[in-house]
């Protein structure tokens, strides 16, 4: 019998399905915080003198969270059209997460598989408080108002131009296309991304002086928010000096004189090649040390194996 592998999702996590080969994930923060708001939300269509105010409640969540669904599916269908392997799909307390196996090509690539996800949100909002619009008044009205405003809001949270946002990513492509330097994005996008984590700290502490009950679950929600925007820009920043090393290793600058050695059982690599190239290229054939030629066949000099792992660790050759 054949099929198609499963791949383990994230620690903690667990599935409720696939969409284009990508596992669906849902963390259990998510139902926590789904009941948590039926919770919240149901006493409120209560009063409204709605039949069933609880079964409301959990409807307008459940859909809020499919919403959410659509706008990771956006992201899965656009990198797959590009060819790029998505792993899986999660939904957790703060919304989900596509983890795209890869890196973009081309900074259009990045642009169009970022912003997939905030436009399909901003589509849906904008069909749904059509919908509402169309309902008049009551119960089905209200529900559908809510979804539409809430895909709204988080379509315009998702664009804020810091990492790991989807407007962090859209940021980091338009300076890779105008620069030329993917990592000039990342790393712009990414501090941004800090700095929006401490206005969110800032806003909760602010909303909570004000006291009530309110203030204090608006800070909460803030704390959360920051942790996840500091933490993602982080990762982001780790990421960009890792890829920073290893764009500045270049074999020729490496190079030390040949003497008299007897180079005839080393193995040749070109002495232009320099980066990712260079590091798969000794991958392929491990060595402690390699003959680097020129185009034309001739001896440039030698490069060690220990030479190139002191020259990343430094970051700089």
């Amino acid at each position: 019998m054949t099929g198609e592998t499963r791949r383990p999702g994230p620690a903690g996590a667990f599935r409720i399905g696939r969409v284009l080969g990508a596992g669906i994930f849902v963390r259990p923060g998510l139902v926590v915080m789904g009941a948590a708001l039926v919770l919240l939300l149901g006493p409120r269509f209560e009063r409204s003198g709605t039949d069933d105010p609880y079964l409301v409640a959990f409807a307008l969540i459940v859909a809020l969270y499919v919403s959410v669904l659509l706008h990771e599916i956006a992201h899965v269908v656009v990198a797959r059209s590009y060819g790029m392997d998505v792993a899986s799909v999660t939904l957790h307390l703060l919304g989900g997460e596509t983890l795209i196996e890869g890196e973009s090509r081309s900074a259009r690539q990045e642009l169009l598989t970022a912003g997939s996800g905030p436009l399909a949100s901003l589509l849906v909002g904008l069909a749904a408080l059509g919908v509402a619009g169309a309902a008049g008044d009551g119960t089905a009205s209200t529900v559908w108002w809510s979804i539409g405003w809430v895909n709204v809001i988080v379509a315009g949270f998702n664009l804020l131009p810091g990492l790991p946002l989807d407007g962090g990513r859209v940021l980091r492509a338009i300076i890779w296309a105008v620069t030329g330097r993917e990592l000039t994005g990342i790393r712009v996008a990414a501090w941004i991304g800090r700095v929006a984590a401490v206005a969110a700290t800032v806003f909760g502490a602010v909303r909570a002086a004000a006291g009530g009950a309110a203030g204090y679950l608006d800070l909460a929600v803030a704390g959360l928010v920051s942790v996840f925007l500091w933490q993602g820009a982080s990762q982001a920043l780790r990421v960009a000096d890792r890829a920073g090393r290893i764009e500045s290793l270049v074999a020729s600058r490496l190079a030390v004189d040949v003497d008299d050695r007897d180079t005839s059982d080393l193995p040749r690599l070109p002495s232009d090649l320099g980066g990712v190239a260079l590091l798969r290229a000794i991958t392929r054939v491990p060595a402690d040390t390699y003959l680097l030629v020129d185009p034309d066949g001739h001896d440039v000099g030698l490069l060690r194996r220990d030479d190139l792992s002191d020259a990343y660790r430094e970051g700089s050759p």
